[in-house]
Order: structure tokens, then C-alpha cells, then sequence
């Protein structure tokens, strides 16, 4: 075995990633504290070809340096919205037909292995703050909650390390439906 150059790699350039067919889903960041978890999450939607991410609350948003350390140039490539109210947002994805996702523990949470995707809807992912979770409010207007399973006596992950598990295995399930 031979480690492969970057060159070795088939890397997009950014016109190719902005015109490639994306995977139909859309992440939503509400109120993220961590520079590096929101370029950690740039950075695996941009692995995926996810269509966008929206930012919302108080996270930061690019041009930023803390951002960038662990994006490295993703966030040039995926698209990006700035949205201050997570209520809105959700009311708008679902307006356009969107099916919105929590990941959170909740009651009556749909466990991600056990979850199905239905391969002609699009989907948005909501993670929310990395003390709090996702929001009380925002989860009651999503159509269901996600749950990562988890057998350690944490319950509990990084956002970023969530978001890379969840994105992962819906891109998964939307490439076998093709």
C-alpha cells in the first residue's frame, strides 16, 4: 500500500463542486458556539456534496479565521445562509416542501439506523448549541426528531462528530436509492 499526493486524489475545484448534482440535504447550525465546529461541519458537507448550510442564532459566519482552520477553503465551496431566528428558517424549509430533522434526544426519537429515507424528499438537518441542544421550540415545529444510538454512559457528542455521523449515513441511504 501507498499513501495517495493530493494530487492522486480527484479533487473538485470549486466550479465543478458549484455545478455538481448535490445530495438533497441542507444542515442547519443553531446557535453553535465553536468557531472550530462550524468549520469542522463545512468541512464534511463539503466531503458529501451537501446543498447548503444555514446558519442561524449565534453562530459565526465566514470570513472568519477560527472558522477556516478546520473548514480549509469549505466554506468557499458550499453554499451559505445567515439566518437569525431558528423558527423561521424552519417554517421556510418546510413552506418548501423540506421534511425538517432534529438530532436530538427526544422522546419518541426515530433512531438513525432505524431511520428511512424517502429518496424523492429533501431533507434538513437541524444540530443545535453544544450545551443545550436543539431548541425546545425548534423541536416541536420539526416533523421528527433523529437519535444517534449510544451505549456509553455519556449520551452525548460533539456537534461536529453528530453531524459527520448523521450526514454520512443519509448519504449513505440516498446513494443506495439511486
Amino acid at each position: 500500500m501507498r499513501k495517495l499526493e493530493n494530487n492522486e486524489l480527484n479533487r473538485k475545484s470549486i466550479e465543478d463542486f458549484k455545478t455538481a448534482d448535490k445530495t438533497k440535504l441542507i444542515i442547519v447550525l443553531d446557535d453553535i458556539r465553536s468557531l472550530n465546529n462550524i468549520g469542522s461541519v463545512f468541512r464534511t458537507a463539503d466531503a458529501f456534496l451537501i446543498e447548503k448550510i444555514v446558519l442561524c442564532g449565534i453562530t459565526a459566519t465566514p470570513p472568519n479565521k477560527e472558522i477556516h482552520k478546520t473548514a480549509l477553503g469549505a466554506t468557499e465551496t458550499v453554499t451559505w445562509e445567515y439566518q437569525a431566528d431558528i423558527v423561521d428558517v424552519i417554517k421556510k424549509l418546510k413552506n418548501d416542501n423540506i421534511t425538517v430533522l432534529a438530532v436530538e434526544q427526544v422522546e419518541n426519537a426515530i433512531l438513525l439506523n432505524e431511520f428511512v429515507i424517502n429518496p424523492v424528499k429533501k431533507y434538513a438537518l437541524i444540530f443545535g448549541n453544544e450545551v443545550y441542544g436543539v431548541s425546545q421550540k425548534a423541536i416541536e415545529i420539526c416533523d421528527s426528531c433523529i437519535e444517534i444510538p449510544q451505549l456509553g454512559s455519556k449520551h452525548s457528542l460533539n456537534i461536529s462528530v453528530s453531524a459527520g455521523i448523521v450526514i454520512w449515513d443519509l448519504f449513505q441511504k440516498t446513494i443506495q436509492q439511486k
